[in-house]
Formats: C-alpha cells, structure tokens, sequence
C-alpha cells in the first residue's frame, strides 16, 4: 500500500533548514565566543538588536533558556510576577520560574481578549505590598503573541498601555516574544513597535524563521552583561557558535514570509468551517478546532497523514514554511474525504 505524505501542523518548530541555510552555516566565520565573541554570532545579536529597538542581546540555545535568563535576573527569591494565564513561563518551561529564578507565579486571567489581561488587571494584581510578610509583586511577564490562546496579537497601543500601568505600579517588564515576529507582520509594523518600555525581550529563530536551533534575549547592556554570565551558570556557554547563528541571520531575512504561514492557516481554517468544524479564526499561524474528543479525532487524522496538537477541548493547527499553500488545501481534501 502506498504511504501518503504527512502534513505535519503540530508545531512552527518541526521546520528544517533549507539549503541556503545550511550553505550559510557551513561558510560562517566562526570563533570561540566564551573567549573571543564568535563575529557571526556578535552579527546576529547586533541585528536582533535592531530589529527589537534595543541596545544589546544574547544568543541562547531555546526560548525557554531566554525566558528563565530575564526572569533570574530581574527576580528575588520569593518575588511574585504576572503572567497572563496559560503563558509559556507559568504551563510549558516546567516551573522553572519558580525552581531557578525563585519566582511566586501569579496568572492573570483574560478579561481583555483570548491571551490577554486588562490594564485594571495588572494594576489590582500588582497592589501594595503590605506587611512585610505579604508577597512582594516586581515583575509583569507578557506574551506576543500568546500561544496558548492560538497566536493572539497584542497592538502597539494596548502594549505600550500595559508597560505603562506596570512602571506606576513598579513592575519590570519581560516580553516573552518568541513568536514576535508573527505579531509584527499581523499588524503591519516594526517588531521594535511592539518592545517599547519592556526591560527585556526574548525572541526566537528556530519557529516560523526556520533555524534549526537558537533565541535572543535582549535588553540594555548591563542586562546583556549579566545575562551571558547566567547562560553560562545554565550550562550555555558558546564556543563556534557562528554556525548556528549564521542560521538565525537568514532566518532574519524572511521575517516578511511569515505573512503566508498567516494566509495558509485563514484558508486552513476557513476550509474547516466549511466543513462543519467549530474553528476560532486565526490572527497569525495557528487555528484552534474544537472537538468533542481531542485524541481520538487526533488519531483519525494521523491516519489521514494529518498531524495536529491536542489541547484542553480542542487540536492546534500551526502553519509554518515547510507546508505550502497546496498543502493546505490537501489537509482540506483528506478531511473532507473521511467525512
């Protein structure tokens, strides 16, 4: 029997380096960055830099690293920081937040849209500190575009709100923005429009860009500073680190891309309505269906060569650049076919 093809949407991140990518990495210019500060990846973190409106940044080897890095850094033992609920750092970087920065976890709940907490939220969570026994509240954690909620966009304006409420109220401000570049290209402008007041960015390569491995996490220079003494506590030291960031810099490149990742998931999901499937429309590359029983309509579509992600309630469609607009509207035809 023939095998057909899989078409995988579990993840923005099962995408492969193309062979300019890979011609790239393998005629980067390379040194010991722990000693000397590889100029390839001395590159890439200049332009990440520029790109997100800030003066310096890091590369580090996951999202997660990057996440942990700005939260140890701007976090005491004991410190409590918001989170809209279902964030990367409070449900996916195995408490981490808590285990290494020593962070309380406080999630916010979405009373603004999907993936998002309201200015009024953020300031009554915040409060005073009280007694000195009473939590102490230094940190707001936001996420562009939220994941969990299916790659919701923040705007610049409601953005720049929430920083702002957050300084009155004497937060410090870390955008988890590993899918920023998404946001940016949802909205039409520049990913630094979407960084503004933040203490401390992160971002990644290895999703919709296609880099094979590889975040920054970026900030002042004095946060840069620290953060590469704690990638090092991590276990991150970079020696030729230039093969992976030369990677990062072509992914860089195709940042205007992602605007067709966005285009095949509305065809994606506007073929599943018409198919009588319950779909929140996407606003960058991911589609939410939900489904009576996540895993079992998981199975059926395996067996259509279909690979999606299961949720609470529902499955997880994500485009990305190894999956065409052909592809797409093959998904529509093996679902249609087992209607």
């Amino acid at each position: 029997m023939t095998q057909i093809a899989p078409i995988d949407l579990r993840s923005d991140t099962v995408t492969r380096p193309d062979e300019a990518m890979r011609l790239a990495m393998a005629a980067a210019e390379v040194a010991d960055d722990v000693l000397d500060h590889d100029p390839t990846m001395r590159a890439l973190e200049d332009r990440v830099a520029e790109l997100l409106g800030v003066d310096a940044a890091l590369w580090v080897p996951t999202g997660s690293m990057g996440n942990l890095i700005a939260l140890m850094i701007h976090l005491n033992r004991g410190d409590r920081f918001l989170a809209p609920a279902g964030a990367h750092v409070l449900d996916a970087e195995l408490g981490t937040a808590a285990w290494l920065a020593g962070g309380m976890p406080h999630p916010l709940a979405w009373d603004a849209a999907p993936g998002r907490a309201s200015a009024g939220a953020i300031r009554a969570a915040a409060g005073a500190s009280g007694l000195y026994f009473n939590l102490r509240t230094t940190l707001l954690c936001l996420e562009n575009t939220h994941n969990a909620a299916g790659g919701t966009v923040t705007q610049p304006d409601e953005h720049a709100l929430l920083v702002s409420v957050a300084k009155e109220t004497g937060l410090r401000v870390h955008l988890d923005g590993a899918r920023l570049w998404n946001a940016a290209v949802a909205l039409g402008v520049p990913p630094a429009a979407l960084t503004v007041g933040v203490d401390s960015v992160q971002v990644c390569l290895s999703k919709g860009l296609g880099a094979p491995v590889g975040s920054a996490v970026a900030g002042s220079p004095t946060f840069v500073a620290e953060a590469r003494r704690i990638r090092k506590m991590l276990g991150g030291g970079v020696r030729q680190g230039g093969v992976l960031a030369a990677a990062g810099l072509v992914g860089l490149d195709r940042i205007d891309d992602l605007a067709q990742d966005h285009a095949n998931a509305r065809t994606l999901a506007e073929g599943l309505v018409e198919l009588g499937w319950t779909v929140r429309m996407p606003e960058t590359n991911m589609v939410l269906a939900e489904v009576p029983d996540p895993e079992v309509t998981l199975i059926g579509l395996r067996h259509l060569g279909v690979y999606a992600w299961p949720m609470p309630g529902m499955l997880r469609f994500v485009t990305h650049r190894d999956v065409t607009e052909a592809d797409i509207k093959e998904t529509l035809r093996r679902i249609s076919s087992a209607s």
